[in-house]
Formats: C-alpha cells, sequence, structure tokens
C-alpha cells in the first residue's frame, strides 16, 4: 500500500502527532523516594503515639496493682478488728465464767 505524502483535495494539511507526557525515570525515582520517607514518617509518629500510650497504661497498671495491695490489706486489718469485737460479743464469750485463782501449785 502507498501512502501519499502529499495532500490530496479535500484533505487535511496537518498532521498531528500525539505527544506522552510524563516523567522521566529520575523523576520518578525522586518522587518514589519521597514518597517513601513520608511514609516513614508517618509510621514513626503512629509507633511514637503507641509508646506513649504504653507508658500511660503501664503506669496506671502498677497504680492499680499497689492500690489493689493496700485494699486486701485494709480488708485483714478490718477481719482482725471485727474479730475481736464479735468474739467479746458472742454467745460462747457472755456464758463464761471468771473464776479467781484458787491457790498456787507448789513442786
Amino acid at each position: 500500500m502507498n501512502r501519499q505524502r502529499y495532500a490530496r483535495r479535500n484533505q487535511n494539511t496537518t498532521m498531528f502527532k500525539r505527544e506522552q507526557k510524563g516523567f522521566g525515570p529520575v523523576s520518578n525515582t525522586i518522587i518514589l523516594i519521597i514518597l517513601s520517607c513520608i511514609l516513614g514518617l508517618l509510621y514513626l509518629t503512629q509507633v511514637t503515639k503507641t509508646n506513649a500510650y504504653g507508658y500511660e497504661i503501664n503506669e496506671l497498671r502498677n497504680e492499680s496493682a499497689s492500690l489493689q495491695v493496700e485494699h486486701d490489706e485494709l480488708e485483714v486489718a478490718s477481719a482482725r478488728l471485727q474479730s475481736l469485737e464479735r468474739a467479746k460479743n458472742s454467745d460462747v464469750a457472755k456464758n463464761m465464767v471468771s473464776i479467781a485463782p484458787s491457790g498456787i501449785v507448789q513442786n
């Protein structure tokens, strides 16, 4: 098939060539490096926030543990104090008879 280089009758004399616009290999590499730096910074900020929350949670857990120990100690002290009163006011203690020493035992 022969293509004519000259315009024939009722034909356009201008040819349009579609140019592809885009970035070159160096520009693509620079853009990828910048994007990976941005993603790295985002990752680091998230990790830092997570660590900060981890420290707060650890402090709260330590405080909770110390409060639990103090609560247990107070429960024991309360039970000890209540048991003395209960023993004094119990029916068995009321029915006991106090005795006086009758004499001295000698060897």
